[in-house]
């Protein structure tokens, strides 16, 4: 299966340490050798990498990886095929437009029984499970809501109960944002850690790569970071029960 790279920060921060460990297993340390990608949230706006390649030897992961972009909010994703071809237009995350705000999907697990999932507005591009799901989400959000409601937890709220429905399908384990929220809902394997002061140390577990956050960040600085498998050997993970999500704003568990 693929695995899931989330971050919610209340300020602008780089996740080169952790995507840093995600690339390893794209290839080296896991077979999750069938492309990856990453968006990042800047205002407004996001900026999107994907590559088919294996992360661990994608030159296009090294320049991520080197180029410290900061963003409150992040989608990563790295892939294990089993429904569709290798090829750009499969590769997560998946990003389309709702109520004039960019929306970032990414999808870790196999459904069945799910072409009858009926779309309208949204078409998926390529021809995976996972973009097909996004796109019947998306639909059903824009039906129940046509313009953006004041209070957004009660969308994310209203996906998550969508999700329960896909699950039902297979084992759908899934990171969700519109830049300001991030939502996380799984079946089976979903891990969450929130960094706040004192900060401390942390040791990849993929990778030779040791931080102290308290040289990185300020006494005010929120982190939250969402995994398929923790990342860190030193630290705290928490770990969602299946069935059960989180939604996270600015670093903070809503």
């Amino acid at each position: 299966m693929c695995e899931l790279l989330g971050m919610s920060a209340n300020v602008p921060t780089d996740i080169c340490f952790s995507f840093s460990g995600l690339l390893e297993r794209g290839g080296n340390t896991g077979p999750h050798k069938d492309g990856w990608g990453i968006t990042f949230y800047e205002g407004k706006g996001c900026r999107t990498f994907k590559d088919p390649e294996p992360s661990c030897q994608s030159e296009i992961a090294k320049l991520v990886k080197a180029y410290p972009i900061k963003s409150v909010s992040v989608i990563s994703h790295i892939r294990q095929g089993n429904r569709g071809r290798t090829c750009l237009e499969n590769t997560h995350p998946f990003t389309r437009e709702l109520w004039g705000r960019e929306i970032t999907y990414a999808h870790n697990g196999q459904l069945s029984d799910y072409k009858h999932l009926k779309t309208d507005f949204y078409r998926p591009v390529g021809n995976t499970d996972s973009e097909l799901a996004f796109c019947w989400i998306l639909d059903k959000v824009r039906e129940k809501y046509p313009s953006r409601p004041s209070n957004m937890v009660s969308v994310f709220r209203y996906i998550a109960k969508l999700a329960h429905t896909l699950r039902d399908k297979g084992v759908f384990n899934m990171l969700i944002t519109d830049g300001i929220y991030v939502l996380a809902y799984c079946t089976n394997n979903l891990h969450w850690i929130t960094r706040r002061a004192p900060f401390g140390k942390a040791t990849l577990i993929d990778a030779d790569m040791v931080v102290d956050f308290q040289k990185e960040t300020t006494p005010d600085d929120v982190v939250t970071v969402i995994a398929t498998r923790p990342l860190t050997n030193d630290e705290q993970w928490q770990k969602l029960e299946p069935g059960e999500f989180a939604l996270f704003k600015l670093g903070e568990k809503v």
